[in-house]
C-alpha cells in the first residue's frame, strides 16, 4: 500500500511533522558550529538536505512497509521517546557544566534527537498513518545524525591514538621493506634527515567517519539487495584505513626526499583520500546494483488515512515536553556576567621580593586568556639555594567573575590534563588528596600530583574555589563526573571561581615553615583558602 500525501494526513501527524522539523533545526544549528570548525565533521553540512532526499527517497522507491496495530508498537515508541527524554536532560546538564559548545553536549543531543526521530517514524509508519514507510532508507536517514555529531573527547582521544600508533608502526614497517632506515618513537617516525610526526588530525578518524557515512548513504540509496548494502558498509573502514595509511606512507616518502610536506602537500592529499574513497564506494554501488531491481517510483496514496489517536498524541505530548525541556536548559544555562564584582589583585598575592629567593614573574600567561577564558592570571617563580641544593616554586593563579564561565570549564584545565601535552609524566601516588600545614595553621584539602620531566621531579598541589569553597573531583573528562559538577553547580551562576596551583621540586614538608609560603597564604585566606 503507497504512502499517503502529506496533505491528506491527520493533523496530529502534520504537527508532530513541523515539531520534529523544529527539534531538526534547533540540532542542527548547534552542530553547525562544530561541522564548520572540526574537518571530521564537514561532511555535516550536507546532513539536513540529505535527511530530507532520504526520507523522500523512502516515500518513493523504498519498501512501503507499515506498522500493523499491537501492544509492541506502543510500547516501542514509548521506549524511544523516553530514551530521547534521558539524553535531553543528560545533555541540558551537560551544558550546565560545560557549556552548549562542547563535544560531549552535540553528542548527547544527536542522540537524544536520533532516538526522537525514531519514535516519530514508528508513529508515522502506523498502517492508519502511512507517512513514511518503515525501511532501511528510514533508519539510514535517521542514523546518519550521529555520524555527524562530535565524538565525546576522551573516547575520541582513545580512537585517534590507537590510529596514530597503527599507522606509524605499519608506515615503519614499509619504510624497512622499500629499504629505508627509519625509527619510531610513539608516533614520531624519525628518517635520516628528518622527523615525521603522525598527528591527530592525520590519525585517519576523519576519512574513517567520512567514509563510514558515504557508505551507509550509498547503501540507502544505490542499492536494494541486502548483502549488497552490508557488503558496502563493510568495506568502508578497511578502505578509509587503507587510504588514509597510503596517504602517510606517501608523505613520508615525500619527507625522506627532502620535500616540504606541511601546507599544500598535506592539505591536498587529505582531500584527495575523500575524494577517491567516496568515488570507490559509489562505484562498488553502482556494479552490485541490479537494475531490475530498480523501483519504480510510487505514487501517493489520495485517499484519508484513519488516525491513529494514542499514538499521535502521544508522540505531540513528548515533542511539546522535549521543547519545552531544552528551553529551559537553555535559558538556565545562559550565565549573565557579574562586572561588579571587584577582581583580587593577584600579582599582589604572591611576593615581588622574598627574602633569600630570586624571583621571576611570568609574562606570557596572555598566550592562554582564550582558552581559560579569563585576563586575570599571575604566575610568579621562586629560587634559592638551600642545604638540600636548588630549590624552585612556582605558584599559579588564576581568578574568573560570576558567571564567567562553568565550574568544569575550569577543572577541565588542571595539571592531569594539561602537563602531560607539555611533556610531563603523572606517576601514580597513593594520596591523591592530602592535607597541608602552613605555618602551624591547616588549610583545605589540595589535591597532589607527582610529575617528572626526565630527572627533574616536581611535586604539584592546587585548590579549585567555587563562591570561597573549595570543589573536591576526580575526573573532570569523565562523564558522570561532568553531571555531577553539573547538579551541584550548573544553576548557579553567583559565585567567583579561583584557582591556585603551587608546584616544587621539593617536597611540602621542606616548604611549609618557610616564610615565603606563610605569606602567599595569609593573603589567600581571604580568598577562601
Amino acid at each position: 500500500m503507497p504512502p499517503v500525501a502529506f496533505s491528506r494526513l491527520p493533523l496530529t501527524a502534520q504537527a508532530n511533522l513541523v515539531l520534529l522539523g523544529l527539534i531538526v533545526a534547533a540540532v542542527s544549528a548547534l552542530l553547525w558550529p562544530h561541522w564548520r570548525g572540526n574537518p571530521d565533521l564537514s561532511h555535516g553540512y550536507f546532513m539536513p538536505l540529505l535527511f530530507l532526499l532520504l526520507l523522500h527517497e523512502s516515500r518513493q522507491r523504498g519498501t512501503a512497509r507499515w506498522l500493523p496495530p499491537g501492544l509492541w508498537r506502543g510500547t516501542l515508541m514509548t521506549t524511544l521517546l523516553l530514551g530521547g527524554l534521558v539524553f535531553l536532560v543528560g545533555a541540558g546538564l551537560y551544558a550546565t557544566s560545560v557549556g552548549w559548545g562542547h563535544a560531549i553536549v552535540a553528542f548527547t543531543l544527536t542522540t537524544a534527537l536520533v532516538l526522537l526521530l525514531g519514535a516519530g517514524l514508528v508513529s508515522l509508519a502506523a498502517a492508519e498513518v502511512r507517512a513514511v514507510p518503515c525501511n532501511w532508507i528510514a533508519f539510514v536517514a535517521i542514523g546518519l545524525w550521529l555520524l555527524c555529531a562530535p565524538i565525546p573527547p576522551g573516547t575520541y582521544s582513545r580512537i585517534s591514538l590507537s590510529l596514530q600508533l597503527w599507522i606509524s608502526e605499519y608506515v615503519l614497517a614499509s619504510l624497512h621493506l622499500l629499504g629505508i632506515a627509519a625509527s619510531r618513537t610513539g608516533n614520531i617516525i624519525e628518517l635520516a634527515n628528518v622527523s615525521v610526526g603522525v598527528e591527530e588530525a592525520c590519525s585517519g578518524v576523519r576519512s574513517l567517519i567520512s567514509c563510514i557515512f558515504a557508505g551507509l548513504f550509498f547503501s540507502a540509496s544505490m542499492v536494494r539487495r541486502p548483502w549488497a548494502r552490508g557488503l558496502i558498509i563493510l568495506l568502508a573502514p578497511p578502505l578509509a584505513l587503507g587510504m588514509n595509511f597510503l596517504r602517510s606512507l606517501l608523505l613520508t616518502l615525500l619527507a625522506n626526499r627532502n620535500v616540504d610536506i606541511s601546507g599544500a602537500w598535506h592539505d591536498a592529499t587529505g582531500f584527495a583520500v575523500l575524494g577517491i574513497t567516496a568515488v570507490i564506494l559509489g562505484g562498488i554501488a553502482l556494479l552490485l546494483e541490479n537494475p531490475a531491481l530498480r523501483p519504480v517510483a510510487v505514487p501517493a496514496e489520495k485517499s484519508d488515512p484513519t488516525p491513529s489517536l494514542p499514538l499521535q498524541l502521544g508522540l505531540s505530548g513528548t515533542l511539546l515536553a522535549a521543547l519545552g525541556l531544552a528551553t529551559f536548559f537553555y535559558i538556565n544555562t545562559r550565565p549573565v556576567l557579574d562586572t561588579d564584582t571587584p577582581v583580587p589583585d593577584l600579582l599582589a598575592i604572591l611576593p615581588a621580593r622574598a627574602e633569600g629567593w630570586s624571583v621571576k614573574t611570568s609574562n606570557d600567561l596572555f598566550q592562554f586568556r582564550d582558552t581559560l577564558q579569563t585576563d586575570h592570571l599571575a604566575q610568579r617563580t621562586y629560587l634559592k639555594q638551600t642545604a638540600n641544593g636548588f630549590t624552585q616554586v612556582t605558584v599559579y593563579l588564576a581568578y574568573w567573575r560570576p558567571g564567567q564561565t562553568a565550574v568544569s570549564q575550569v577543572a577541565s584545565h588542571t595539571p592531569d590534563a594539561c602537563w602531560p601535552g607539555a611533556g610531563w609524566e603523572l606517576t601514580t601516588i597513593d594520596e591523591p588528596r592530602v592535607l597541608l600545614t602552613v605555618d602551624e595553621r591547616r588549610v583545605a584539602p589540595a589535591e597532589m600530583r607527582f610529575f617528572r620531566s626526565g630527572d627533574f621531579p616536581q611535586y604539584v598541589w592546587f585548590w579549585h574555589l567555587f563562591d570561597g569553597r573549595p570543589i573536591a573531583y576526580s575526573d573532570p573528562y569523565s562523564w558522570s563526573e561532568l553531571l555531577r559538577i553539573a547538579w551541584r553547580y550548573g544553576f548557579r551562576h553567583d559565585g567567583d571561581q579561583l584557582f591556585v596551583r603551587i608546584s616544587s621540586n621539593r617536597p611540602w614538608e621542606e616548604l611549609a615553615t618557610d616564610p615565603l609560603m606563610s605569606g602567599i597564604f595569609s593573603r589567600l585566606q581571604p580568598l577562601g583558602l
